[in-house]
């Protein structure tokens, strides 16, 4: 799952924030960036950039952590590199930076609206009185523990495995049913009158159109259609028929066989005569915007329907599926449009949740942006050492 995702699965659930009511409207100097007069301090985003940097070492067996948090010349990441790749030795220091700085771009980005975005719904929620208890978190962690943990030894490998702590599991659970709580204020209830319109609006949905079998000699003349037609009513197969006068190369070699064809699927003149005659009566010749025809219809499969009562569980998966999208959509562009002029970022940091960013002009091949369920997912947020729940 990519950093940037929504909150969903505790594979993908920070460590702790700081509350989302601030003052001020100036970035700290220990900060990278400040939501509504709530500093991002530097310690935070250096966590999750080194949570982020050990989900993409992951992906490749045996691949070294390299973290750089230290932009724009990037010393520190340049040792790491010199100290943990030696294949590297011969690498100039101007190429390792540059690759570097390429690997920052893709992390912190994703990182930055992570812990953004988080903030964000924290303060929405906040203003629409929801609050999430200590109880519900511990529930949602057991739920989470029991899932996919067998042991506590295999819960603590994971922490360690992906650089987080329990806090930071936690908070990120905490912020997931925000998130979860915001979408479901928004999202419209399912209701009998709103699966009955559904069920109107969608027939084809329901059921199975008609369908027919049919059997036809396709020719360039009506005297070849004739003759065809001559044949099969002496009693000659549709097998030798076909072959001997079709030109129909789709049937001619399976006795002229059409299989499950639907009203209207074929041109109007031969439709018209597959849907109105009855089983093996031989039709003909028709004259169509293709040929001559000899028709015979050999299957008539009659058209389904499923009642609304049946059809009721599967519209509401649907409808349900339906809001979850347009309400998450909602809440996103809901707080965008209440905290995204309050969101300021360092220059070195910035990123299109900021205000005044710019994309660069140009783009360079940078390193591929990590995916991993470890990796902070983007409606969480740390900021501090201690956790905090919206009131």
């Amino acid at each position: 799952m990519r950093i940037q995702s929504k909150i969903a699965t505790f594979g993908a659930l920070v460590a702790a924030a700081a509350g989302v009511a601030g003052c001020g409207s100036g970035i700290p100097g220990n900060s990278v960036a400040s939501v509504a007069g709530n500093p991002i301090t530097l310690q935070a985003f250096n966590h999750w950039m080194f949570v982020a940097a050990k989900g993409n070492a992951a992906e490749s067996s045996g691949a070294p952590v390299i973290v750089p948090t230290d932009p724009p010349t990037f010393a520190g990441c340049l040792k790491q590199v010199r100290a943990q790749i030696p294949a590297l030795a011969k690498t100039s220091d101007k190429t390792i930076e540059k690759d570097c700085a390429q690997l920052f771009t893709s992390l912190s980005s994703q990182v930055m609206a992570f812990l953004i975005e988080a903030y964000w719904y924290q303060a929405d929620a906040y203003k629409m009185h929801i609050k999430v208890t200590k109880k519900q978190v511990d529930a949602a962690l057991a739920q989470a523990k029991k899932a996919q943990f067998p042991t506590a030894a295999s819960y603590k490998e994971f922490l360690t495995e992906t650089g987080q702590t329990d806090a930071d599991i936690n908070y990120r659970l905490l912020v997931n049913q925000v998130y979860k709580d915001l979408v479901s204020r928004v999202s419209p209830k399912i209701t009998k009158a709103t699966i009955a319109a559904y069920y109107k609006a969608h027939p084809t949905q329901f059921g199975t159109a008609a369908t027919r079998n049919i059997r036809i000699v396709r020719t360039k003349t009506q005297s070849a259609a004739n003759a065809a037609l001559a044949a099969l009513k002496s009693g000659q197969s549709w097998a030798v028929v076909s072959k001997k006068y079709s030109i129909d190369t789709a049937t001619k070699d399976e006795g002229g066989l059409l299989v499950g064809i639907t009203n209207g699927e074929e041109e109007h003149a031969l439709n018209q005569v597959a849907f109105s005659a009855p089983i093996g009566q031989l039709e003909g010749p028709v004259h169509g915007t293709f040929g001559w025809y000899v028709v015979e219809v050999a299957k008539i499969t009659p058209a389904t329907h499923q009642t609304l009562a049946k059809a009721t569980a599967l519209i509401t998966e649907v409808l349900t599926s339906q809001n979850q999208t347009s309400s998450q959509t909602a809440i996103n562009k809901l707080s965008e449009k209440n905290w995204g002029k309050q969101t300021k970022c360092r220059a070195a940091y910035s990123m299109d949740l900021c205000v005044g960013y710019t994309a660069p002009k140009t783009t360079t091949t940078a390193t591929p942006t990590p995916t991993t369920s470890t990796a902070p997912t983007a409606k969480t947020t740390t900021s501090s050492s201690k956790s905090t729940t919206t009131k």
